[in-house]
């Protein structure tokens, strides 16, 4: 019997969710390109309502497995695969999307690299979304209606 090669198909979720106004939708769209592990990537893009492509982000997924294999199971190609399909399934959880962003109860912290836009995200009320890099980085972005871009508001552990 010959041995069968997988071939991982781009896969593409697309979640529609406010952003960057309290109230018109924006689109949130992540897909896994590639066929082999070493060289897949996660791709992240916001449009915005009105048609603007506003965030931008490829996560390379040797960067995603190399912090997970230490504790999971990722010998074999096809648990990669797998995994990075997880991932993928995973990105739009409503867990993720933060509404809003940040609380009038919550403080700024040390994992907060600008307290300007997070008193700014604390007056707008505008939503928040946050995604992982890595089994211990997870950042947190949300839009700047004074500076007109997606910009990280908390990155932490």
């Amino acid at each position: 019997m010959k041995d069968e090669k997988k071939v991982a198909v781009n896969i593409e979720k697309i979640a529609l969710q406010a952003f960057t106004d309290t109230v018109q939708l924006d689109t949130f769209k992540i897909v896994l390109k590639g066929t082999e592990s070493k060289n897949m990537s996660l791709l992240f893009i916001i449009t915005s309502h009105k048609g603007v492509q506003i965030y931008k982000k490829e996560i390379k997924a040797e960067e995603l497995l190399k912090s997970y294999l230490a504790s999971a199971d990722l010998k074999k190609e096809d648990e990669k695969i797998k995994f990075l399909n997880d991932e993928v399934n995973f990105f739009f959880e409503q867990e993720h999307f933060l509404i809003p962003a940040i609380t009038e109860q919550e403080k700024p912290d040390n994992n907060t690299p600008d307290k300007a836009f997070y008193e700014e995200l604390k007056a707008s009320k505008l939503n928040g979304f946050d995604y992982r890099l890595g089994k211990d980085t997870k950042v947190y972005i949300a839009w700047s209606a004074k500076e007109q871009k997606v910009k990280i508001y908390y990155k932490c552990c």
